[in-house]
């Protein structure tokens, strides 16, 4: 795939799964939200009565008499209970003949009745709903409830307990209003926060996702009519002990073993009237979280802030670099995330933040792929022109090298071997070209030790030049010095090759230094990094007049005025392709 389309693609792909809400993306959401909703204290206006199994083996067992539970009643009242909820229902009679004593009790004070969820297709009236702007039918489907007896709901309020939970299963957001096929039905919650108030009805304002009930602030819900759970630790008392009622709203429940099945919260297993008394702090909690209606459009943009954010600093800036700024970037999206949830503003920043380290580590495997494969390229490239050394310059340094062609001031050498022809007729192949290959070894040394790049051999010629693909400093004298190394190397060959019974051999080399074109030169299948341009041929040409002029070593005038070598000024030359006649010197050892 091509660069500029990965990007692109990429970001659509890890777009998806936040806009489609998938399953696994929508857990782990709401496990971040676990994580770092801020913990909060109880409001103070409730207490849990907690009707233990120890309290059932004392009473007699369960269900409790109607009377016993008459006499809890008034004595929640006479210690000072604003208001009590039974998170219990009644749907039945009691067998001995209590409910007139539990119906009067209910009645001395604000009571609340809960009504379970089931399949029964029956709803209690709806009254007391007033609704405000366009009702768009949102919100939980009620499937049905069973309702206390008609003696009991006659003397309190009833209000639907339900848990739907989330998809990991766990119950988190509790739906205040349960929508009915007659209207609404109200959770046993908000009718608890209706008693206290000494409201009669309540408001649903569809526009801004909010119920209020009259002296009490605007509740927050979603378009579901959901409210965000603050688990708080509500106070606790027993039958032994209700001194802690007092100036309390009492909610009233039982944990005796297998009597109320618990309910699966991100805090644990929680008996009902345990997660009705949460719910009902929350209701009340000034900061309670909540997740806003537009969510999901500000989840979408940080997504796309931090994921353009993650490409541009892995590719516009060095490994280093980058990688400090996509920590402060990833840092700052962390921070951000746990700021606003532990406020109460519930924004889920941790796709994005997968996504920002899935862009970013692609990003770094793509940058950093292209340029491996630059640096083999490089070495490929240049291993057979350059020193090792400078072969690893580039390769560290990339930009140092501009592929495709460019002009640059250089000086370029020729060798060429003089009478190897003829001589080499008289030998064997295998005698030819160890002598080449020695000679031309013996050439490429002196190169590689003075900087220069080997740029090709022809036949028995070598041609090399400095000053590409990497600056040279006075690569004029570079040349000239090499030139000399060469004459050495040449002079040592030479006594190695009779110490062998072989015959030495002589080269003639010429030096010119101008503006030239230098890059990959070639075919589409097929090029090499050269140089092109009026220095070269005249170098070329100064090689090949060296027989002529009666000299080993001929240095064009350019070239000369920047050596720190004693140059000899020799006769001009006219050689072929130039129309004036070349300023030449030459380099004599004493």
């Amino acid at each position: 795939m091509n660069k500029k389309y990965i990007f692109p693609a990429l970001l659509i792909g890890l777009a998806l799964p936040l806009l489609m809400q998938l399953t696994p993306l929508e857990i782990l959401k709401l496990k971040t939200f676990d994580a770092f909703v801020k913990e909060q204290e109880p409001t103070g206006n409730f207490v849990i009565l907690d009707i233990t199994e120890a309290d059932i083996e004392r009473e007699g067992g369960w269900p409790l008499p109607r009377r016993r539970l008459a006499e809890v009643q008034v004595d929640l009242l006479n210690a000072g209970s604003y208001a009590q909820a039974w998170a219990l229902t009644f749907p039945q009679p009691d067998r001995l003949g209590g409910d007139e004593a539990f119906a009067e009790a209910l009645s001395y004070g604000p009571s609340v009745l809960a009504m379970f969820e089931s399949d029964t297709g029956n709803y209690p009236p709806t009254v007391g709903t007033v609704i405000l702007g366009e009702d768009t039918g949102g919100g939980f489907q009620a499937r049905g409830v069973v309702e206390n007896i008609d003696i009991l709901k006659n003397s309190a309020t009833q209000g639907v307990a339900s848990a739907p939970t989330d998809v990991d299963g766990l119950v988190r957001q509790y739906p205040l209003l349960l929508r009915t096929d007659t209207g609404f039905a109200s959770s046993l919650p908000i009718e608890i926060i209706k008693k206290v108030s000494g409201a009669d009805t309540y408001i649903i304002n569809m526009t801004d996702s909010e119920i209020r009930v009259p002296s009490l602030p605007p509740i927050s819900v979603d378009s579901a009519h959901r409210k965000w759970i603050s688990y708080v630790d509500t106070p606790v008392i027993t039958l032994d002990d209700l001194s802690g009622a007092q100036d309390k709203i009492t909610i009233i429940g039982t944990s005796g073993g297998g009597i109320m099945p618990q309910v699966p919260t991100s805090k644990g297993l929680m008996y009902p009237h345990f997660l009705q008394a949460a719910v009902a702090e929350s209701i009340l909690l000034p900061e309670s979280p909540r997740i806003p209606e537009w969510h999901l459009g500000a989840e979408l943009a940080i997504f796309l802030l931090f994921g353009l954010l993650a490409w541009f600093l892995t590719q516009k800036l060095s490994m280093s670099v980058g990688l400090i700024y996509f920590s402060l970037s990833a840092g700052s999206l962390v921070t951000f995330g746990i700021y606003t949830i532990q406020n109460g503003m519930l924004l889920d920043v941790t796709w994005s933040l997968i996504s920002q380290f899935i862009i970013g580590s692609t990003s770094y495997y793509i940058k950093y792929r292209e340029e491996y494969i630059l640096r083999q390229q490089i070495k490929k490239q240049f291993e057979h022109y350059l020193d090792p050394r400078q072969v690893k310059q580039l390769q560290d340094n990339p930009d140092l090298l501009k592929l495709g062609g460019s002009r640059r001031y250089i000086t370029v050498l020729f060798t060429d071997v003089r009478g190897f022809t003829s001589l080499s007729e008289s030998m064997s192949a295998e005698d030819v070209t160890y002598i080449m290959n020695r000679a031309l070894t013996a050439q490429v040394e002196a190169v590689r030790q003075y900087g220069g790049t080997i740029d090709k051999f022809i036949g028995d010629a070598l041609m090399a030049f400095w000053n590409a693909p990497l600056d040279i400093e006075r690569h004029e004298n570079a040349a000239v010095d090499c030139a000399l190394q060469m004459r050495k190397n040449m002079d040592k060959l030479n006594l190695e090759l009779v110490d062998e019974d072989l015959p030495p051999v002589s080269i003639g080399i010429g030096i010119n230094s101008g503006e030239a074109i230098v890059g990959n030169m070639g075919s589409d299948t097929r090029f090499d990094y050269t140089c092109i341009g009026s220095p070269v041929n005249e170098a070329a040409r100064l090689e090949s007049s060296c027989k002529e002029v009666g000299v080993d070593l001929i240095i064009g005038r350019t070239t000369a005025l920047k050596s720190d070598q004693i140059l000899k000024e020799l006769e001009p030359i006219k050689v072929k392709g130039v129309e004036r006649p070349l300023q030449i010197y030459g380099l004599f050892e004493e």
